[in-house]
């Protein structure tokens, strides 16, 4: 049996994170990190959409609007001192017709409670900062949203997390076990803390030792289309005014940072947890699990989730996904689009008492561990606040 001090499970952005912040907090503990691929990121960390968000959508009294403009920040910083390019874009929020003012009304006070940079602009300012750009009168310009590689990122953030004394075990598997200890792939292994940081699998694994119970992890499959037009094409992120009560955000243009484009994502229900491509990863026993979970937030969501489900499942359609993205901008052509990129799949939390899914930041924990429970997105965003929140958590329980 192999010891550590703290042991973390899942090599994710947030695992990594976590583990770096405990072992400056605790330099002289032992800092294991089990990750079952063969690298680090291999899952939503390395899929996402790499779009550092300023964090004026979110509800000022939530931990996303705490954690995502010191997150920006951070990140920001972070990807400058490691010389990782940075696509300074900004993003436009617009607006199809007059009923999406109130929404735009909603998000600019949104962004000055949150103390964040936002520029409500006319349609005629909209198009000087995109000439393509398609708005009703108004918009909202977000001038401290950029893009970046969430690979490079990742990379960056594991050699740093090495570097630093952080023992990263990849292609280790947790199997079973608790607080005090777990079986894997690779043996036994011992800890004085675990922290659960297993994204997709994170509500198994807290389930088994006395947490999650009124949670449940329901995963999204969330696909890009990608531009073959030059780069430059799109100057900046185009977003559509969200519904504020779903926490997806429709089907919207990201300038990745190499300067090209994309259009979505999907956001439809997966399903089984690692649903990528066709029966790779297939499981039978969570295939019964999420179509039972489904059906129930069918039946008694009071987030209309059949609605939503009709709504997202016409958007693995190409020419559909296009349409979308034709009613936020100008000369948007289907022969463009075809090519998709590599799936991700969103760790949706569902709080199943009350049959909706869960807008925040979630985690559980105690004198011997700490659960992340729901990290989506601005997850990536808020990587290292989020990590330095879970740190200050595990701290109390264990003062």
């Amino acid at each position: 049996m192999e010891t550590s001090d703290f042991l973390v499970l899942g090599g994710g952005i947030i695992g990594i994170s976590i583990a770096r912040e405990l072992k400056r907090r605790y330099a002289d503990a032992r800092v294991t990190v089990l990750e079952k691929e063969d690298t680090c990121g291999r899952h939503a960390s390395g899929r996402n959409s790499g779009v550092l968000h300023a964090g004026f959508y979110y509800s000022p009294d939530s931990l996303k609007a705490r954690l995502t403009r010191l997150g920006n920040r951070k990140l920001t910083e972070y990807c400058e001192s490691r010389r990782i390019p940075l696509n300074r874009c900004g993003k436009l929020v617009v607006a199809a017709d007059r009923s999406g003012h109130d929404q735009l009304k909603v998000l600019l006070d949104r962004a000055k409670t949150n103390g964040i940079e936002v520029h409500e602009v006319s349609d005629e300012a909209a198009r000087r900062i995109e000439p393509r750009v398609k708005t009703f009168e108004r918009a909202l310009f977000s001038p401290t949203t950029s893009t970046v590689n969430p690979g490079q990122v990742m990379a960056a953030m594991t050699r740093d997390a090495v570097l630093e004394g952080v023992d990263i075990r990849c292609g280790v598997r947790y199997l079973s076990g608790g607080p005090k200890g777990v079986h894997t792939s690779a043996g036994g292994f011992t800890a004085g803390y675990l922290v659960n940081a297993a994204g997709l699998y994170a509500d198994r694994i807290a389930r088994g030792q006395g947490f999650s119970d009124r949670y449940r992890i329901l995963p999204f499959k969330g696909l890009y289309l990608y531009s073959d037009e030059p780069i430059g094409a799109i100057r900046t992120n185009i977003y559509p005014v969200p519904d504020l009560k779903r926490p997806f955000l429709g089907v919207h243009f990201t300038v990745m940072a190499d300067g090209h484009v994309k259009i979505g994502p999907t956001a439809i229900p997966a399903l089984w947890r690692e649903q990528y491509q066709g029966f790779d990863r297939f499981k039978s026993s969570e295939a019964f699990e999420v179509m039972r979970r489904t059906f129930g937030l069918v039946v008694s969501s009071r987030l209309d989730f059949l609605r939503l489900a009709a709504h997202e499942l016409p958007k693995y359609f190409r020419r559909r996904m296009v349409t979308l993205a034709a009613g936020l901008a100008d000369g948007v052509k289907a022969e463009h689009y075809r090519r998709w990129g590599q799936p991700g799949i969103r760790a949706q939390l569902v709080d199943i008492r009350k049959g909706m899914l869960e807008m925040d930041f979630v985690i559980q924990g105690d004198r011997q561990s700490m659960h992340v429970l729901n990290a989506v997105s601005p997850g990536f965003t808020c990587a290292l606040p989020f990590a330095e929140y879970v740190c200050d958590q595990i701290a109390l329980q264990l003062d």
